[in-house]
């Protein structure tokens, strides 16, 4: 999944900046590298790159980070993915419900 890029202007991420700590667990848990932190404070870099997995909105304690988990191709993905490899398949709404 490498250079995935999402449709543009369509996934469900938001942050609430005035929320937000600075812990700097989005961008460690990110998969593709949407979040970054500029000074004490976590910043959407490329929102178009979020396959709304869900793993930041998880692990943010103050849960600044909100996002549809499921709804985008996340499952979609990961299911095609499994299927090539003949290694099953991702039950639930989403990845990381």
């Amino acid at each position: 999944m490498k250079g995935f890029r999402y449709l543009e202007n369509v996934v469900t991420l938001k942050l609430d900046q005035s929320a937000c700590i600075g812990c700097g667990r989005c961008p460690e848990v990110c998969p593709h590298q949407v979040f970054e932190l500029i000074g004490k404070e976590a910043a959407i870099c490329d929102r178009d790159a979020c396959m709304e997995c869900g793993a930041c909105a998880l692990n943010c304690p103050v849960k600044a980070i909100t996002v549809d988990a499921g709804v985008g191709c996340a499952s979609g993905m990961i299911n095609e993915w499994l299927r090539e490899n003949n290694l099953g398949k991702v039950g639930g709404s989403g990845c990381c419900s």
